[in-house]
């Protein structure tokens, strides 16, 4: 990114600097943003959603998990918080066993307008119900979750970015306050100058709110993510325009994100289980998708090759399966990305 002062940079000027969160905000959730688009999430990226129905089918058996663990109660939730146009929560329900789908109340949570023709089975909401007893399921939604960016200047003092509607940025004041707190928990930086990092407060905070909306079950936040133990150097800040990663530019044209802090979003989400309690939440639980889908039967494992003489219609059908489950378990690919499994009222994650 380009640093440049203007005295269009002057705040409230038109087309003037702002942090980075408020810039991402307008970009993608404002009236014009991105995420209003008609074309939606799917026109210019693709998740795991959207690589195999493998994926939705794990996300089934896993509510499955919840249910039995529950108990089976007369009503079992499920909620696919940042729905797209609704592809996850249709799968799911459609891989449910029938008994287990006729007691499911399902959810959408987006802000965008409900998609023509989606299952009238399926309820469009713009925030999470409340007192959700099953499975909350948040599939790439922190990663969008806007927030600051600091950067380290000449003097070793790190300052928050800001940002113009082009994508040009400057250095402002430093950070200070409940953010600096952050930093220093979360990602501290060296005093070497152009370092970064994105202060994930604000997708604590969110993850805690989608958590306490759980009254008994699971919470489950699937993203690009990165633990204490391995932050970027210079952050993870980037866009995604019709297929391709761009630069992120706040003009909503483009999709804006950063990988996830996940580890902080599990301290935070393990605050909001403990509210209101007599006791201590169980430990939640950070793996990879590769991990979590393998102990949901999501393995890639090629079918027998002798199926090809007895069934040769069934071996090709096994075998586009297991394409499918490679892509989802990849590692460099979406094998990596991190599963966040929060328990509220359950003895553990159940993977």
């Amino acid at each position: 990114m380009t640093h440049e002062v203007s005295a269009s940079d002057a705040p409230g000027a038109p087309g003037g600097r702002r942090g980075w969160r408020a810039a991402a905000e307008a970009a993608l959730y404002g009236p014009d943003g991105f995420y209003r688009r008609p074309e939606g999430p799917a026109g210019h990226f693709r998740t795991s959603v959207h690589a195999s129905p493998l994926f939705a089918g794990a996300v089934a058996r896993l509510l499955c998990r919840v249910d039995e663990a529950l108990g089976r109660p007369g009503r079992l939730d499920f909620v696919d918080l940042a729905a797209g146009r609704g592809e996850l929560v249709t799968g799911v329900l459609a891989a449910l066993p029938a008994e287990v789908a006729d007691r499911t109340r399902a959810y959408a949570v987006e802000l965008a307008d409900r998609p023509p023709g989606l299952d009238p089975r399926i309820a469009w909401l713009p925030a999470p119900p409340p007192d959700v007893t099953g499975l909350l399921f948040a599939n790439e939604w922190l990663d969008n979750v806007p927030l600051e960016v600091a950067e380290v200047d000449p003097a070793g003092v790190p300052r928050l970015v800001l940002v113009r509607p082009d994508g040009t940025e400057r250095l402002g004041d430093p950070v200070s306050g409940p953010e600096a707190e952050w930093l220093a928990r979360w990602w501290p930086l060296p005093d070497e100058p152009g370092l970064r990092a994105e202060i994930g407060l604000p997708r604590d905070t969110a993850w805690a709110s989608a958590v306490s909306s759980v009254a008994r079950g699971l919470a489950v936040a699937v993203d690009y993510a990165h633990t204490a133990a391995e932050r970027p150097p210079f952050g993870t800040l980037t866009g995604f325009r019709e297929g391709r990663e761009t630069a992120p530019v706040p003009d909503g044209t483009c999709d804006i994100t950063a990988h996830v802090a996940l580890d902080a979003c599990a301290r935070a989400g393990a605050g909001a289980t403990a509210r209101g309690t007599a006791y201590d939440p169980p430990v939640p639980r950070l793996l990879t998708q590769r991990a979590a889908l393998h102990a949901l039967g999501v393995t890639g494992a090629r079918p027998p090759l002798a199926l090809a003489s007895t069934d040769p219609a069934a071996y090709v059908r096994a075998l586009a399966g297991a394409g499918e489950a490679a892509e989802l378990t990849a590692p460099g690919g979406l094998g990596d990305f991190g599963w966040l499994l929060q328990p509220v009222g359950l003895p553990d994650a159940l993977l």
